[in-house]
Formats: structure tokens, sequence, C-alpha cells
């Protein structure tokens, strides 16, 4: 089970392959309703009422469950932004508060800051797996050398003002790792079996009741084209690295200007 999870969330990181291999499995399921299912069993006319409404059901609760399942793509989008603008508060207040340490440590721990400030822009800029793993190591020992600069002033001068530099490396130091665990929260792939599950069966009850061959060939097209657009934006938009729609760094960006001006 594992591993078919693992599976669905490698899928869902190419959004143009989930909307390829989702028209195909709709398409696919529409096709199998209208020839297959309708051959084998022909639906009588005083049974189409009863039809109806199970297939109005079903489609109703696939846009409720797509709606939810955007609007779980949407929330997770907008805590990455957030986390963003919290991460370049921390490290420009930091680089504020190092005016509070001795000369020589608020000197290092600027331009400690300022490496560290190139590190997490590049996080959200890069796509590369390999960039990115050493984008992770570099951050790490960064974050070590930082803690490091400040343990000689904390403990030479334990005052309320050095404190107040310590407590802001810690609001450093940890808006990373949230916006780190922001990045891992994805849709769970449970979710994504179940709308998929749901899809197929909508389209194959769609197949299953389309009365003319010309409606057949419509709604064999149309619905698992709009239902894998629907795929296609909640994994763009849950996607942090391989989607269309990202989260820029702006405000990293717009602190590290304000600093090389300074």
């Amino acid at each position: 089970m594992g591993t078919k999870l693992s599976l669905m969330n490698r899928i869902t990181d190419y959004p143009l392959l989930v909307l390829a291999v989702a028209f195909f499995a709709l398409w696919l399921s529409s096709r199998i309703g209208s020839s297959i299912l309708k051959k084998r069993r022909k639906l009588e006319e005083d049974m189409r009422e009863d039809f109806g409404v199970i297939q109005s059901a079903t489609l109703t609760l696939l846009g409720l469950i797509i709606g939810f399942t955007f609007s779980m793509a949407i929330g997770r989008y907008e805590e990455r932004k957030n986390y963003e603008e919290a991460e370049a508060n921390a490290i420009g207040t930091e680089y504020v508060r190092a005016d509070l340490l001795p000369s020589g440590v608020a000197a290092r721990v600027r331009m400690l800051l300022s490496s560290y400030l190139d590190q997490r822009i590049l996080f959200y800029k890069t796509r590369d797996a390999q960039q990115l793993q050493q984008i992770n190591t570099s951050t790490t020992q960064l974050q070590s050398e930082l803690w490091s600069a400040l343990q000689s002033p904390a403990a030479a001068q334990p005052t309320p003002v050095v404190a107040l530099a310590i407590t802001g490396m810690n609001d450093v130091l940890n808006s990373q790792g949230y916006t780190q665990a922001a990045w891992w929260n994805r849709i769970p792939s449970a979710a994504w079996v179940l709308m998929g599950v749901i899809a197929i069966c909508c389209n194959l009850l769609v197949g299953y009741g389309a009365r003319r061959a010309e409606a057949e060939r419509v709604l064999m097209l149309v619905l698992p084209l709009v239902v894998s657009i629907s795929f296609f934006l909640i994994a763009d938009i849950d996607s942090p690295r391989s989607g269309v729609i990202r989260v820029q760094p702006q405000n990293l960006i717009s602190l590290a200007q304000s600093l090389r001006t300074q």
C-alpha cells in the first residue's frame, strides 16, 4: 500500500501527466459504459428515471469532492505563501538585531544571513532534485554557523539585549522548518484515489445512460476533459515545485535587494 501511495505522490508531481492519464482513464470508462455495459444489459425506459437520480447524485458527489480537494490545494498554497513572507520577516528582523551584538560578531552574522537568504531564494526557485539536495545541505550548514556565531557573545554577555538577538535567530531557524513542513503537506494520496474512483464511476454511468450515438461522442469527450482539467489544476496548485502555479519568493527577493543597497 505504501508503494502505491508513493507512486501516486510521484505522479501528482507532474500535472501534465495527471491531465493525460486522467483523460485517457475517464474516456475509456465512458467507452466501456457506452459499449460493453450497454450491450450486456440495455437500459429500459421505465428504469431511466431511477437511473437519472443515481447518475445525478454521483455527479454531484464528484463535483463536491473536486471542490473540496481544490479548496485543500488552495489552502496549502496560501500556507506556503504565508511562510515565505514569515521567513523574509524573520531574516530581515534578525539582520537589524545584529546591531545589538559586538561589532565583529555582528559583521559575521550579517554575512552569514546574506548567504542564508540566497539559499532560501534558491530553495523556492529550483526544480532540480540534485540542486535542491545541495541547497538543503548548504542551508543546514549555514544554520549551524549562524547559531555558533551567537553562542560566544551569549555566554560572555547574557544580557536581555543579546537574548533578543538569540530570539530573533530562533525565529529564523524555526521559520525554515515551518516552510519545509508546509511544502511536505500535500493532498493525501487516498483523496486522489477516492476522487479518481468516483470520476470513473461517473463516466461509466454517463456512457451507459447515453441514448444516441451523437450524445455518446460528445459526452465521452466533454466530461472526461472537464474533469481531467480539474485534476490538472488541483495537481498543479498542490505541487510546490513542478507546477505552473508556484509560490514565488517575492518577499525574500525584495529583502535581498534591500540588503544589497544598504
